[in-house]
C-alpha cells in the first residue's frame, strides 16, 4: 500500500478495517482504520522498516471520527493537492500516479451514504 490508497472507500462500501502505509525508506508510517458504526479510530504506527508487525511499531498518534468528517476531509486533501500541484505532478513527488479514479470513489461513496 502506498500514499496513493484512498482507504476510506472500504469504510463507506461497509468493512471494518483497513490499512494504508506511507514509505519514509527506511522508516514506515501504518495508519490503522478501524470502524465502529459511524466512528472510525484511527492509529498511526512509526515502525523502523516497513515489512514489521504492528506489534513493532510505536504509536505516534491516535484520533476518533465521524465518518463523515473524515471522508469530507480526505477528498477535500486530495483535490486541495491537484488543484495546488496537478496530478501529473503526483508521479514525481510519490512515485505513482494520482488517484483520481480512488478518490472518485471515495467521493462518491461519501454522497450516497450522506442522502
Amino acid at each position: 500500500m502506498g500514499a496513493s490508497d484512498l482507504s476510506l472507500t472500504w469504510q463507506l462500501a461497509g468493512r471494518f478495517e483497513t490499512r494504508a502505509q506511507f514509505e519514509a525508506e527506511p522508516t514506515a508510517y501504518r495508519w490503522i482504520f478501524e470502524r465502529r458504526d459511524a466512528i472510525v479510530a484511527i492509529r498511526v504506527l512509526e515502525l523502523s522498516h516497513g515489512r514489521l508487525h504492528d506489534n513493532a511499531g510505536a504509536e505516534v498518534w491516535s484520533s476518533r471520527q465521524p465518518m463523515d468528517r473524515l471522508s469530507r476531509t480526505v477528498i477535500r486533501c486530495f483535490d486541495a493537492v491537484a488543484d495546488a500541484h496537478g496530478e501529473s505532478a503526483c508521479r514525481g513527488a510519490w512515485g505513482a500516479r494520482f488517484p483520481r479514479t480512488e478518490l472518485e470513489a471515495l467521493r462518491g461513496l461519501w454522497r450516497t451514504t450522506r442522502s
